[in-house]
Formats: C-alpha cells, sequence, structure tokens
C-alpha cells in the first residue's frame, strides 16, 4: 500500500521541544492544533504556564523576554569586586 507523503507527515506529530535560555531549562513547548502549549519548569517562567504559541520560536521569545525582565540587575555585567592593593 503506497501512502501520499503529505498525508504521512500530517499524521506525524512534531516533538515537544525543550526550551533553554542559556543554562537556564525555561519548560517545554508541546504541539498541539493551532501552534504549541507552553509548559514552565521554573516559577519564573510560571506566567507563561499554559499558553499557546503559534509557532515553538514565539514561544522560546516570550521565554527570553521573561527571562530578560526578571534577571534585570543580574543580567548585567558584574564589576570586579576583588579587593585590590594600592
Amino acid at each position: 500500500m503506497h501512502v501520499d507523503r503529505s498525508l504521512r507527515a500530517a499524521q506525524v506529530p512534531a516533538p515537544t521541544r525543550v526550551i533553554e535560555i542559556g543554562e537556564v531549562t525555561a519548560g517545554i513547548a508541546v504541539p498541539e492544533h493551532g501552534g504549541v502549549r507552553f509548559f514552565s519548569s521554573q516559577r519564573d517562567f510560571d506566567p507563561l504556564d499554559g499558553t499557546v504559541f503559534g509557532s515553538v520560536e514565539q514561544a522560546a521569545r516570550a521565554a527570553r523576554e521573561r527571562f530578560r525582565a526578571r534577571s534585570g540587575a543580574r543580567g548585567r555585567p558584574v564589576q570586579d569586586r576583588r579587593l585590590r592593593a594600592v
């Protein structure tokens, strides 16, 4: 039996994707009708939990924006605080 490739591709669900910001795991994007649903893995990303995005890229962008907003000063370079002899 021959199955048209376009039909076969439509039947295979897209894989669940892990969204990471640097070394921080923000959550996962689970495919569903109309896009992907985001499930947070850390409290910083809980406001995004359950949101349906049009694509994995949109979910990742929202997670990055949330990370930047939450990190605030933590996202800036740290000044050298070592004691120095003068």
